[in-house]
């Protein structure tokens, strides 16, 4: 469970980009952050990693106060976050194969383990077959499908992406959600994005933003406000 308690986010030059938001988010829910550009998307992503904190307010995951002074399990509460970037963040000078089990390597995995579960992972994007093949050879949607894979190889519990499907086609676009939708019921997802017919059509929880503030918070619906 994810939990935002009147939690604000000015930035050191004056702009706010979060006005006390309320909200919480159970597991296994599948929620999309919508709004325009500016609107406070990201900045919520990146609260949840703990990447900044808030100026004001509390931040529960799984019962922890990650904003409490006294927090100090950063390393075990990233290990429950996969994250998907728009610009996919991969290693060009590494394979599919190394891209993935790069996060096995990081956490201490042996090399069965991280066989297997980077075996597993491309398997479940579709890249099982192409798993020696650079990124330079590949599509952008093979490549976001590796950055989703990377996400997933060691079972987090939280799948956080910022604009998956930016810098894809439609038909592209469409192709990852439906590996999101293959997590539906398994896994707490949240998608900030702008695309309104994904949005519309997959009829899930959406929380709508504007200058940093909630305006609408509908648990099915689409992106209309």
């Amino acid at each position: 469970m994810i939990i935002f308690d009147k939690v604000t986010k000015k930035f050191p030059l004056g702009n706010t980009a979060l006005d006390n938001l309320e909200f919480t988010i159970e597991d296994n829910e599948f929620v999309f952050l919508v709004g325009p550009s500016g609107a406070g998307k990201t900045t919520i992503l990146k609260l949840i990693l703990k990447e900044i904190d808030p100026s004001l307010g509390t931040i529960i995951i799984d019962e922890d106060d990650i904003t409490s002074k006294n927090f100090n399990n950063l390393e075990n509460l990233r290990k429950k976050i996969g994250i998907i970037f728009q610009d996919f963040k991969i290693l060009y000078d590494k394979n599919v194969f190394e891209n993935v089990s790069l996060t096995c390597n990081i956490e201490n995995l042996n090399i069965k383990q991280t066989k297997e579960k980077t075996n597993q992972a491309l398997k479940l994007v579709g890249l099982e077959e192409k798993k020696y093949l650079f990124p330079i050879q590949l599509s952008a949607g093979e490549i976001q499908r590796i950055a989703i894979a990377r996400a997933i190889v060691t079972e987090r519990k939280y799948l956080l992406a910022d604009e998956p499907t930016g810098n894809l086609d439609p038909k592209t676009a469409w192709e990852i959600i439906k590996i999101f939708k293959r997590f539906e019921n398994k896994k707490t997802i949240i998608i900030a994005t702008h695309n309104i017919d994904i949005v519309n059509s997959l009829e899930k929880r959406v929380i709508a933003l504007k200058q940093g503030k909630i305006i609408k918070d509908k648990r099915k619906g689409g992106y209309q406000i």
